[in-house]
């Protein structure tokens, strides 16, 4: 089978991009695939981090792609449908995860040659961060191909499809482990690596910074713990960190608070994994977390709000504690029941055993199998 598959790769970084990867890799052992890149990913203006762009200290995929599509230009818009009716292929996957990218992609799937399939996996149909066009957009997206198909990566996703498209045919694949982050250091070697105090319970708050993660619920029941916890805070702030700041300054536990506000490389990922004890997710909304897969790769429970689909991917395969709703108080009483009452060997089993279901052979498989179900 020909399959194309339009959406980031190689120069760009992020989870989207390693996941497309690893997906490409695994789909290229059994098909002919090919990938059609951003020429254009975000205007450098609407772009919160740093860069978008691969560094020297990322481990990524060098995947082989063909630069064509700029969001802002709606000529690309016309030239990558025409590059990628020319390779004439017979399965098109395009992945969505906001709704800047409707218009851009939406054309696309409009123009394909009618023996096109067209699946798109969606990490989001809700935008975490909304604004007053998303709406609109996002159903001119999913409506923009008479057979457009649909992956969710959570159930929450597939509820919110329902609501916009109440006739989309869709199957919900969990979003499979990443496998290029390396072994987990020791917390030995981590804690010293860091400079943290290996005598404490360490809390980990890991990845972009943004108003919807939560960070300021943890950094208030980080307040109402004793002085046997310390938090690592290790990511990139999306927008000011500047509340978060006046926060940790005026903690009481302001000197157990390690702060590593900036992009973390793919080769530090496991020190900050193995220097911790369990990842904090206080999400105020979700629908999944690339996070989650990352936890499960280096064997790391999980402590989290039920918000999205992260009492799915938490509660129900018992990797960790889910406390009823974003509230610090709870927060802190999760985190406390995990440390005092729980099992940490318990959740570690029931990881190991979700992990041999999250592999990318099984999802390459049931997304070839639905394409098959045209």
């Amino acid at each position: 089978m020909k399959i194309a598959i339009l959406s980031c790769f190689y120069p760009y970084r992020g989870g989207i991009a390693q996941f497309n990867a690893n997906l490409l890799t695994e789909l290229g052992k059994k098909h002919q695939v090919r990938a059609f890149n951003f020429k254009r990913q975000y205007p450098g203006l609407l772009f919160p981090g740093k860069t978008q762009y691969v560094t020297n200290e990322d481990v990524a995929i060098k995947i082989e792609s063909t630069p064509l599509l700029d969001t802002i230009n709606p000529f690309t818009y016309i030239s990558t449908a025409r590059e990628i009716r020319k390779f004439a292929p017979d399965l098109l996957i395009m992945r969505y995860w906001m709704s800047f990218f409707a218009p851009s992609l939406g054309y696309v799937a409009r123009h394909m040659n009618v023996n096109t399939k067209v699946i798109s996996v969606l990490d989001n149909i809700v935008p975490h961060e909304k604004r007053f066009f998303d709406t609109p957009f996002t159903r001119y997206f999913l409506n923009s191909n008479p057979g457009h198909k649909f992956i969710v990566l959570s159930e929450s996703v597939g509820e919110d499809l329902l609501r916009l498209k109440p006739d989309a045919k869709y199957i919900h694949l969990p979003h499979p482990l990443y496998n290029h982050f390396g072994e987990k250091c020791s917390r030995e070697f981590a804690q010293k690596t860091l400079g943290t105090d290996p005598s404490k319970k360490t809390l980990l708050f890991f990845g972009l910074i943004r108003e919807y993660k939560g960070l300021d619920i943890l950094l208030d029941a980080f307040n109402m713990l004793d002085e046997s916890y310390q938090l690592i805070i290790a990511g990139e702030p999306y927008g000011s960190f500047e509340p978060y700041q006046k926060k940790i300054d005026n903690s009481p536990g302001k000197a157990r608070i390690h702060l590593y506000t900036r992009y973390i490389a793919d080769n530090e990922v496991s020190l900050f994994f193995g220097a911790s004890d369990v990842v904090v997710l206080p999400y105020k909304s979700a629908t999944q977390s690339g996070i989650s897969a990352i936890s499960y790769h280096f064997n790391l429970p999980m402590i989290t709000t039920d918000v999205g689909g992260l009492k799915e991917a938490v509660g129900k395969p018992g990797t960790g504690v889910v406390v009823d709703y974003p509230d610090s108080n709870l927060v802190a009483q999760g985190i406390r029941d995990y440390f005092e009452k729980s099992n940490a060997d318990f959740y570690v089993k029931n990881i190991q055993k979700l992990k041999e279901q999250l592999s990318w052979s099984v999802f390459a498989e049931r997304l070839t199998g639905f394409y098959k179900d045209f």
